[in-house]
């Protein structure tokens, strides 16, 4: 006798297995994966190298050499010749962070009772919430590489730090008290750091610009200090500039790529301590502040790909589970790195 039972097809069931979640849980943690790519900045912007165990990785840093006329007859491999180039080589270790995690619980009779699909918007959470973490450090480490003068290869040459309203690299006067800056002050820093990574011997292909949205549309309009729009903005034709005003997108300015971001930091974080360890890289080298500083004065940042590295222990990945004992599952997004300064002679910080 039939006893009223049915076959459903599970809908999350991979064919052949035996777990009805399984493909619930590859959609959650796909959409995690896209939302980190997609707001990310910086991701692409620096070097980045994954290791598979420990808790640090080396970073070989080589000088440059010299090249000298030669005299007939005098020998080459003679020291006191002055031929030979004594090349300059250190090491910059960068350690792993404390794992990074993003989570959150979703109560089952919450998810049986909701109209919509609450688990994308959790995964675009949990993903934009690493996302911004990751971005922020990023951005605080190069602002530490534009600050340090301790070229670990060529002694004196650094970056520094770029004064958008005077144009010119004398750090601020008081930090905290943000001059005002126009578009022109902005295209015309852009060739004062230009003409400073050529000196520091960077290469033209690479360079790139993270600028606040305040200043990057400063850039488009053209704007003066009270922000009143004038024609003679980077993207105006008649000044040989690039880009559209009806896309508000600016390409390049002096061979330099421009992005905007909101990671910027922009308040004084010095006193904010990471003393638990969380942070083992002090790029600031203050003490037990991590990646934090004093980013009153900040605008933005013109570098290298080269200035900044990550070392990668763990790369973003998801974890859920059900938990019978509180009735709901459990979303955790999760990495594990670490970020430091390579060469600060790539680095420049835009200030006011």
């Amino acid at each position: 006798m039939a006893n009223g039972n049915t076959s459903p097809s599970r809908v999350g069931l991979i064919e052949g297995g035996a777990d009805n979640d399984a493909l619930f849980l590859k959609k959650f943690s796909g959409e995690i994966l896209q939302t980190f790519d997609e707001s990310n900045v910086f991701k692409a912007l620096h070097t980045i190298r994954t290791i598979e165990n420990g808790k640090s990785a080396q970073f070989p840093v080589t000088g440059i050499a010299s090249a000298n006329y030669h005299t007939p007859g005098e020998n080459i491999a003679d020291g006191g010749n002055s031929y030979l180039s004594d090349i300059a080589k250190t090491e910059k270790i960068i350690t792993i962070d404390k794992m990074l995690v993003a989570s959150t619980f979703l109560a089952n009779i919450d998810d049986v009772k909701n109209h919509y699909d609450i688990r994308s918007v959790y995964a675009n959470e949990l993903g934009k919430a690493l996302a911004k973490r990751f971005d922020t450090a990023l951005a605080k480490v190069f602002c530490a590489a534009a600050r340090d003068s301790a070229n670990l290869t060529q002694v004196g040459v650094s970056g520094g730090q770029l004064d958008v309203a005077n144009n010119d690299f004398s750090a601020p006067d008081t930090p905290g008290t943000v001059a005002a800056t126009t578009g022109a002050d902005l295209v015309a820093a852009f060739f004062t750091a230009a003409q400073k990574l050529d000196e520091n011997d960077v290469p033209s292909d690479g360079r790139f610009c993270v600028l606040r949205p305040q200043e990057y549309y400063k850039l488009v309009t053209g704007a003066d200090s009270s922000n009143s729009f004038s024609l003679v903005s980077a993207v105006n034709s008649d000044i040989g500039g690039q880009g559209s005003l009806a896309s508000g997108q600016i390409p390049q300015i002096a061979g330099i790529s421009i992005l905007k971001s909101n990671h910027i930091p922009s308040t004084d974080l010095s006193a904010v301590s990471t003393g638990d360890g969380s942070s083992a890289n002090d790029v600031f080298g203050a003490g037990g502040v991590g990646y934090n500083g004093d980013f009153r004065n900040s605008l933005g940042i013109i570098s290298h790909s080269a200035a900044v590295g990550t070392v990668k222990l763990l790369d973003l990945a998801t974890e859920s589970e059900y938990q019978i004992e509180r009735q709901g599952t459990l979303f955790v997004a999760k990495y594990a790195m670490g970020h430091g300064v390579l060469r600060p002679e790539c680095a420049i910080e835009l200030v006011a």
